[in-house]
């Protein structure tokens, strides 16, 4: 979910180098365990989930028993869970189908200036179609201030859309506070979960959600699935048409070799998400001393605590993201930068540019760092030693 990576990795061909791999917010090796029951289902299941036949029949037995896997993991019913193709998808039905159900309501909506652009993009096309957004600002750790957004809730508010977790910084925002906040008002609680479904452990009814995303290959699963969670009473206007799959409410035959790989990723998710969170937070701390240790000057974007353990995004002052993404990529080091790369200009991070505004120097010498389940003590040790070095070089 981050606008760029540079890679040269063709220039790390055949000379032996080791690549190490620490941009998983963006997207993560699908897990061996997902990629064999995947193979065993494309093998041998090929029905459509829609027939009445045996075949048929076997295809929609894998979806029936995924669902279910999924919504206990948020502690929903199956019923509450559409499937999808991944997060964009997912928000795009939640805002879209959110706005046109409830706009005999109001056509007042509540975001964040730190979303994801499925949910940005999302609103900005609202209001050409005659909604108006709220866009809530963030402080300097990049959360937003529940004061705010009490202030911003009016009468002819029907939807407000917060995201779990940032994707660029980490920032967990207040989900709880603000499901509590909106408990007896008519608006529909939406929040982007893609970056911290896995990694966080929650409850939709605890937390008081309404319409929650996910995404498959944020968590070791197959790119091109995902699922929208909709609370029973809540009302979706469809945003395709044909077949009457997912409760008429998402037409098109399942993908069902990808949904199983997405119950596999869910599985191993849940199974080892203590041991990761323990592990991640440990790499932060590992990598942040071994930049202290050589010396090296630079700022945590987002917090240390109140944050997803796999991201860390940190600042060095007197160097060039661009410059940073090519020296670790020459390296062997695959990172990445909120910021987009255009034609030779540097789109900042509307992240940061929230965080710090748009006159900061940290969007443009800005770096951010992700783990996942392959990554090793050496190759964070190896990552501190690179970017020392790199730093020390380009500030010269």
């Amino acid at each position: 979910m981050s606008k760029v990576v540079i890679r040269i990795n063709f220039l790390n061909e055949g000379v032996g180098m080791e690549r190490i791999y620490l941009d998983h917010a963006a997207t993560t090796p699908m897990h061996p365990k997902v990629i064999e029951k995947m193979m065993e289902v494309m093998n041998l299941t090929f029905g459509n989930p829609s027939s009445i036949h045996s075949f048929g029949r076997e295809a929609r037995h894998y979806i029936d028993l995924a669902r279910e896997t999924l919504a206990r993991s948020i502690g929903a019913k199956e019923n509450q869970i559409i499937f999808t193709s991944g997060g964009t998808e997912a928000d795009n039905m939640a805002l879209f189908g959110t706005a046109e159900s409830y706009q005999h309501n109001g056509k007042h909506i509540i975001t964040s200036q730190v979303e994801h652009h499925a949910v940005l993009h999302a609103c900005q096309r609202l209001e050409k179609m005659g909604y108006e957004v709220t866009y809530l600002p963030v402080d300097e750790t990049g959360q937003i201030s529940l004061t705010d957004l009490s202030g911003a809730l009016r009468d002819d508010t029907i939807l407000v859309s917060i995201m779990f977790g940032n994707n660029e910084v980490g920032t967990l925002q207040p989900i709880k506070e603000i499901g509590g906040l909106l408990e007896g008002h008519q608006a529909i609680f939406h929040t982007d979960a893609v970056q911290a479904y896995g990694m966080e452990e929650f409850d939709v009814n605890e937390a008081k959600i309404d319409l929650l995303s996910v995404s498959a290959h944020k968590i070791n699963g197959p790119k091109g699935t995902g699922f929208l969670y909709v609370r029973e009473n809540v009302k979706l206007v469809p945003r395709s048409f044909g077949g009457e799959q997912e409760r008429k409410r998402r037409a098109g035959t399942e993908n069902v070799a990808a949904i199983v790989g997405f119950q596999a990723a869910v599985k191993i998710a849940m199974e080892e998400r203590s041991m990761k969170r323990e592990k991640y937070e440990q790499f932060k701390r590992i990598l942040i001393q071994r930049l202290e240790e050589h010396g090296i000057e630079f700022s945590l974007n987002g917090l240390l605590e109140k944050s997803m353990p796999h991201v860390l995004n940190l600042s060095f002052p007197g160097t060039n993201v661009e410059a940073m993404l090519v020296n670790l990529d020459l390296a062997g080091i695959a990172v990445s930068s909120g910021s987009a790369c255009t034609a030779g200009s540097i789109e900042p991070s509307h992240v940061l540019v929230a965080m710090f505004g748009k006159n900061s120097e940290r969007l443009v010498n800005s770096i951010r760092f992700s783990f996942g389940f392959n990554t090793t003590e050496e190759q964070i040790i190896k990552t501190a030693e690179e970017t020392s070095k790199i730093v020390s070089r380009l500030k010269k």
